[in-house]
């Protein structure tokens, strides 16, 4: 790679195998991310989310490592809207089954996935009511802070 600033770095594999599996560390690591990813020049990370977040949906995958896909598509600016369209597109070829249990995982997720800064929300608690309130901090970019 020319411009060896570029690469990503990677420590999850390492950080939650490298005893056991070092080998499977290593590759996804160093190639599935210091080399295959890092080559934005050839397809962005916005674009290797979807082809992801498609993959992982054919499978049916709906579970944690789902959750971490939609949180790094949502950073390479993939909005919820887009999500929900390219999961309903995908479902003509996934699977029907397939697409219902990975929108089921969406709509867990969401919350925490897809908060776009300074949107109006409603409690849901009528005058006089108590509730509760849980505030999700989402890192932002140019937020002015």
């Amino acid at each position: 790679m020319a411009n060896a600033q570029l690469k990503i770095k990677q420590t999850a594999g390492r950080d939650a195998l490298g005893d056991f599996a070092p080998e499977f560390a290593h590759a996804n690591d160093d190639i599935l991310f210091g080399e295959v990813c890092s080559r934005k020049h050839l397809l962005s990370l916005r674009d290797r989310s979807v082809v992801t977040l498609v993959s992982q949906a054919s499978l049916s995958l709906a579970d944690s490592s789902l959750k971490y896909q939609w949180e790094t598509a949502r950073k390479n600016g993939v909005t919820k809207v887009e999500i929900a369209e390219i999961l309903t597109h995908a479902a003509f070829y996934v699977g029907w089954p397939n697409a219902w249990a990975v929108f089921r995982m969406a709509k867990k997720v969401r919350a925490t996935v897809f908060i776009p800064a300074g949107v109006k929300h409603w409690h849901g608690a009528a005058p006089g009511s108590w509730f509760s309130h849980l505030a999700i901090a989402v890192p932002g970019e140019n937020t002015g802070k």
